[in-house]
């Protein structure tokens, strides 16, 4: 495996390659000029193409109350975040995290969980309200909750709470004198409608991650993932990424993470069936049970939309959805980003970007899955935890995460979601409103790199953001 890491100095600027056009390998898209992340794989073949669009029909439409004339779509909630998979991940992209404080949030999320820790779960639930805060619910005491005529009943199943952001910012200011405004959100939480939260209560802001290239980011060794740990920092460079080891609902035992914002998933079956049941309220085979805390009365007696299995979604329509999700494309480079980035190609290197980055993996054989085998991939991510620092720092354990520890995120396609969708929110829960102010926010470990791209002149430092912009 192709790694750029080195043990002092500055990195080495490996020669350019031809395959960096194609992030995604002989999968890579072109979207131009209406990039989208929700498209199949290029060499997807022909016959399987039904089972992708039957998945993005399940993952776009929405589910609804039970119990109704259909089984196949019933079982909303009854408390959830929303109604779709896909009314998160807008064309397969991120959230959207809301800019004033009037706006309540709908495509990202809150988890919440006290001190310990717990085998499965990775954390303790929050007595009361669980691990998550489901803002919706499928009471008409809710979804009408603007109408006079409608007043609120004793047996509604009423939302957890209302979340809204209040902002802060600050000014960080360059060598050279330029400034550049940084913002950060604070959670402001009303209307706990099932009593207080737990006094000691930790909070972390999640905002939908981007969901492109997934069944590549999982077709990748964990060989290959395993080497570039350094968990005691043996080389002696500030940098020892961990692998977090979390619970797997399908094996019944403790496997490396990969997915998440805390890499505590360990494969997309699981991470798609939690989302399920978490985000929209659906119980699936891996999470069967309704997201209601046993304080939540109303809660656990409302109809469910079961099958004969006791699932709302069954083994079969959860894998149209991780097929669907296995099988999405990533936009290729432009043949003008790729020749016009070079010099900012050699800062991101330079600077210690590609340390934690890692630009470059080659997945393996695979008898199952052939056309994802074999196919040089640049995802810019090496999958691991790194301590972020304390102004990052959510301060909330999960698994053996620690509270300002983060996955490094992938890149690929970093640049298309302001075209996409029309905002720009990076990291975690959605602060960085450009690639500039997501380099400023980074700490810990990679206080280094971020001190030697503070640096480097105007000039060099736009053409690392723009080669950042053009992956």
């Amino acid at each position: 495996m192709f790694c750029c890491l080195s043990a002092c100095g500055n990195p080495a600027v490996p020669a350019i390659s031809e395959t960096e056009r194609y992030p995604a390998g002989q999968g890579s898209v072109s979207t131009a000029p209406f990039p989208r992340f929700d498209l199949p794989l290029a060499n997807l073949p022909q016959a399987d193409k039904p089972l992708f669009y039957a998945g993005k029909a399940l993952a776009h439409q929405p589910w609804i109350t039970a119990p109704t004339i259909t089984d196949a779509r019933d079982g909303l909630g009854p408390l959830f975040n929303a109604r779709t998979c896909l009314g998160c991940h807008v064309k397969g992209s991120k959230g959207f995290i809301p800019q004033d404080d009037k706006t309540a949030l709908f495509s990202a999320l809150v988890r919440v969980s006290i001190a310990g820790q717990h085998l499965k779960n990775g954390v303790v639930n929050e007595p009361v309200y669980g691990d998550q805060l489901q803002t919706q619910s499928t009471s008409l005491t809710h979804r009408f909750r603007n109408a006079r005529s409608f007043t609120a009943r004793s047996e509604a199943v009423k939302p957890e709470a209302t979340i809204y952001l209040q902002w802060t910012a600050h000014t960080f200011t360059y060598p050279d004198q330029q400034q550049v405004e940084l913002r950060a959100p604070k959670l402001d939480i009303r209307q706990l409608n099932y009593g207080p939260l737990h006094p000691q209560t930790k909070f972390s802001l999640r905002n939908a991650p981007a969901i492109h290239g997934m069944g590549l980011l999982e077709a990748i060794d964990q060989r290959d993932i395993n080497a570039l740990q350094d968990p005691d920092d043996k080389n002696g460079d500030a940098i020892s990424g961990r692998i977090n080891m979390v619970w797997d609902p399908v094996t019944q035992t403790t496997q490396p993470g990969r997915f998440g914002l805390k890499a505590s998933r360990p494969n997309l079956q699981t991470t798609i069936a939690g989302a399920f049941a978490n985000d929209i309220g659906i119980s699936n085979p891996l999470f069967p049970s309704q997201p209601c805390t046993t304080s939540q009365m109303h809660c656990t007696l409302q109809v469910n939309g079961n099958n004969t299995d006791g699932f709302e979604l069954p083994q079969d329509l959860l894998d149209l959805v991780v097929n669907f999700n296995r099988n999405l494309a990533v936009p290729k480079r432009s043949a003008e980003q790729y020749k016009n980035t070079q010099n900012g190609r050699a800062l991101f290197y330079q600077t210690g970007c590609a340390n934690c980055h890692t630009p470059r993996f080659v997945t393996p054989q695979s008898a199952a899955l052939p056309h994802l085998s074999n196919q040089v991939i640049w995802p810019y991510s090496d999958l691991l935890l790194h301590d972020m620092g304390k102004a990052l720092a959510d301060n909330r354990p999960d698994f053996i995460a620690s509270g300002s520890e983060w996955r490094t995120p992938p890149l690929w396609g970093n640049g298309l979601q302001q075209p996409m969708n029309g905002y720009q929110q990076l990291m975690h829960d959605g602060r960085a409103q450009s690639v500039e102010e997501a380099i400023l926010w980074h700490g810990g470990e990679a206080q280094n790199t971020k001190q030697k791209f503070t640096e480097l002149n105007k000039k060099e430092r736009q053409q690392l953001i723009k080669f950042v912009e053009s992956l």
